[in-house]
């Protein structure tokens, strides 16, 4: 018998240690059908199954947490500069700025190391927004393919292109266009293999170049054949006077 215990004690010893942790749970209840009173210095009443019945107030693990502030302590394209002090959900704050080292906290003591004064106004920033420069990057990456009958006759305008660009994934307004110094009009198929470039004005401020080109859309036996990575292919300028500025412009990948 002893050996049996014996034995029993050790295997538990080499068994797996558990883990006590300490958790924060906290819930707010009420009940449902209060107890009643009794008088000063009387017996209280004996409390009845009902009165253990109750209704939950508040969880406070699923209560929304209030945002945090952080302090960048560098550049970062889209967000800010090193010492701006961003307000962020908890879990965006710690998983995208707090893990990385890309920010700390805004505690008094780094408010005093990085020389942060939230009552100073902000100094003008070189963009007009936050997002402004990773937007230019995009468009002057982009070859804008603007899509236009084979059989009807047509002329470029900047309805055409906004509509072009909704296709492509951008939200630009006519106003915001700026369209070649020559008139387009079509069908022309020299202009399939040419292209040239719209200039996109972003928040009255910003002026990105967009290089486009036409395609002549047609049904049926009409329709021209599919040619693989279109985009990756450099083409012959439609205005001379841009061909320069064309050849500088990056390519999509």
């Amino acid at each position: 018998m002893f050996g049996v215990c014996s034995s029993l004690t050790k295997i538990i010893a080499k068994g797996p240690q558990l883990l006590h942790q300490q958790t924060r749970n906290t819930f707010i209840l009420k009940r449902k059908w209060p107890p009643p009173l009794h008088k000063k210095g009387g017996k209280p009443s004996k409390l009845r199954g009902r009165h253990f019945v109750y209704d939950l107030v508040e969880d406070t693990n699923v209560a929304k947490k209030p945002d945090i502030k952080v302090i960048l302590n560098q550049f970062i394209d889209g967000v800010g500069n090193a010492g701006d002090v961003l307000s962020l959900r908890p879990t965006i704050a710690y998983r995208d700025y707090l893990l990385p080292g890309l920010a700390v906290y805004a505690s008094p003591e780094n408010m005093d190391k990085y020389k942060v004064d939230e009552s100073k106004p902000k100094r003008e920033s070189e963009y007009s927004s936050a997002h402004v420069q990773r937007t230019m990057g995009c468009l002057s990456r982009l070859v804008l393919q603007i899509t236009m009958s084979k059989s009807e006759p047509w002329i470029l305008e900047p309805w055409h292109v906004r509509t072009s660009f909704r296709k492509a994934g951008y939200v630009v307004p006519e106003y915001a266009i700026t369209m070649p110094p020559i008139t387009i009009k079509g069908p022309d198929m020299t202009l399939q293999e040419k292209e040239f470039f719209v200039t996109v004005k972003i928040n009255n401020k910003e002026e990105v170049k967009v290089r486009c080109r036409i395609h002549h859309w047609a049904t049926g036996l009409e329709r021209l054949p599919w040619v693989e990575a279109h985009w990756k292919k450099p083409l012959e300028a439609l205005i001379p006077d841009q061909a320069p500025i064309l050849e500088n412009m990056p390519l999509a990948n």
